[in-house]
């Protein structure tokens, strides 16, 4: 054999070990998004609509632990969707929202037996206040100093959309300057308290300078998405049962493109929301569908989709759900959340 033979087998056999890799579940390079998971309390069951049981966490844990999954820092992740770089299949990132102090004691120790990284979205009003039941700015900063990474969940965590423009504006430099304060700089990333936003507040994480911002809607976080209204899957008592997590963390982005409505705030009473999904070929199995799991009357056109609610949009938060089957027991998933009423 030749030594350009030699060298033309050895390329082949390369570029086909490439092509089984890529192929085997958990170990492909060609994921364009990630799944984000959402906690609050842990271990607090009097408090059950915000709580995951110690049980289910370590759960879940173990599932990431012993599946195909590779848990990444959520900078981390940001970064790679943003500059167009590819991640393993089955990313993940763990977050937790408020300084609850059952972060320190519970998920923490946990989170660090298996080695996982995680990020903390914190109102830094709430760690101001040195309220019992929340952690302190000593804590923030041992966790922060072994992996730990802060994200700014505002000052006071009101409810963004209610408030004025400068308001929303005011929230977010108060807490960047206490941050910076307390643990000399500002975080890059930012999450919306209740997952609430607007076309305005998305405006406003992004002129603050975060890197990305997110919600709490349940949804894969895919490159082509909004990077300053990402999704997370929450989970509670209620909604953290095994099966739920493991159809959440092998989830795919379901490519919706085009939605409409775009702005999360919305005047009520809206039946009709509209987008095309990328790709080529026929759209098969297909559901959309509110929060309480009413499905909506589907018009599809090539790719393009008009989903029909039986009822406009209720006050307050609404949530919008797309589903489809992906083949190999997993699923594509959209999720976008609305908020009916505020200021713009």
């Amino acid at each position: 054999m030749t030594g350009r033979s030699s060298y033309t087998w050895a390329m082949r056999a390369a570029l086909l070990a490439l092509i089984v890799l890529a192929g085997l579940p958990g170990l492909g390079w060609a994921a364009d998004s990630a799944v984000i998971l959402m906690y609050h309390r842990f271990g607090e069951t009097a408090f059950p609509s915000t709580n995951i049981r110690l049980d289910q966490f370590e759960a879940h844990l173990d599932h990431l632990a012993k599946g195909p999954y590779a848990v990444k820092p959520l900078e981390e992740i940001v970064a790679a969707l943003k500059d167009g770089r590819e991640l393993p299949d089955r990313t993940v990132a763990i977050t937790m929202d408020d300084a609850y102090l059952s972060i320190y004691r519970h998920a923490w120790p946990r989170l660090k037996a298996k080695g996982f990284p995680f990020t903390l979205f914190l109102a830094t009003d709430e760690v101001d206040a040195k309220l019992k039941d929340h952690l302190s700015w000593d804590q923030i900063r041992e966790m922060a100093a072994q992996g730990m990474s802060v994200g700014s969940h505002t000052a006071s965590h009101p409810h963004l959309p209610d408030l004025a423009p400068a308001e929303v504006q005011a929230e977010i430099a108060r807490a960047n300057r206490r941050f910076t304060e307390e643990l000399g700089k500002p975080p890059a990333l930012f999450a919306y308290p209740y997952g609430e936003a607007s076309a305005r507040d998305l405006a406003a994480a992004k002129a603050a300078g975060f890197a990305a911002a997110f919600g709490q809607h349940s949804g894969v976080a895919w490159a082509k998405h909004n990077p300053y209204y990402w999704a997370r899957f929450p989970f509670n008592e209620k909604y953290g049962d095994l099966e739920r997590f493991r159809r959440a963390v092998d989830a795919l982005a379901l490519p919706v493109r085009d939605l409409d409505p775009a702005d999360p705030t919305v005047k009520g009473g809206e039946t009709l929301f509209r987008f095309r999904l990328e790709g080529e070929g026929p759209v098969k199995g297909l559901t959309c569908y509110d929060a309480a799991g009413n499905a909506h009357a589907l018009a599809i056109e090539g790719r393009s989709v008009t989903a029909k609610a039986s009822a406009g949009l209720p006050k307050g938060r609404s949530r919008f759900t797309c589903t489809q089957p992906a083949g190999g027991g997993r699923w594509r998933h959209f999720g976008y959340q609305y908020y009916v009423g505020g200021k713009g």
